[in-house]
């Protein structure tokens, strides 16, 4: 039975056991969640977007599988200082380059987890009592 180091790539292992930004910064101005039911990953994106509408600071938390938290730490490392439209046009198909070739077909919807609650945070402005005023869609697999 092959073992982590085995399945993942060694740049996916370093963000999962030693993740960029993780945690709730309470200084946001924009947030979204969102999980995956098929296999349980939970992520919460909170960014802080400077007046010139760059992404100053970018941190996620979150619980589930290898990919889907390391690939939301390699996201919220290549976000930050990228302005609000740079980080709109970033596409599922480079996140899906951005973690590795070998991905399995299988694990893009875990690394995609990130990426579309990313696209929505950046919707997703906070209000003055620290509430997020978008609407929460569906969750990942659920937008039929």
């Amino acid at each position: 039975m092959p073992n982590e180091q085995d399945i993942h790539e060694p740049h996916v292992l370093d963000h999962y056991e030693d993740p960029y930004h993780r945690g709730i910064l309470e200084s946001a101005s924009h947030m979204h969640e969102g999980n995956n039911p098929q296999c349980g990953d939970r992520i919460v994106i909170t960014l802080k977007l400077d007046d010139s509408a760059k992404v100053s600071e970018a941190w996620f938390e979150g619980e589930g599988c290898v990919i889907s938290q390391a690939s939301a730490s390699m996201l919220i490392e290549l976000m930050e200082g990228k302005t609000m439209e740079e980080a709109k046009a970033f596409t599922a198909d480079e996140m899906l380059e951005l973690v590795g070739p070998n991905l399995a077909p299988d694990c893009h919807d875990c690394c995609l987890l990130s990426w579309s609650i990313l696209q929505a945070a950046l919707s997703s402005p906070m209000d003055d009592d620290g509430d997020s005023s978008a609407p929460t869609g569906p969750s990942l697999g659920e937008e039929q």
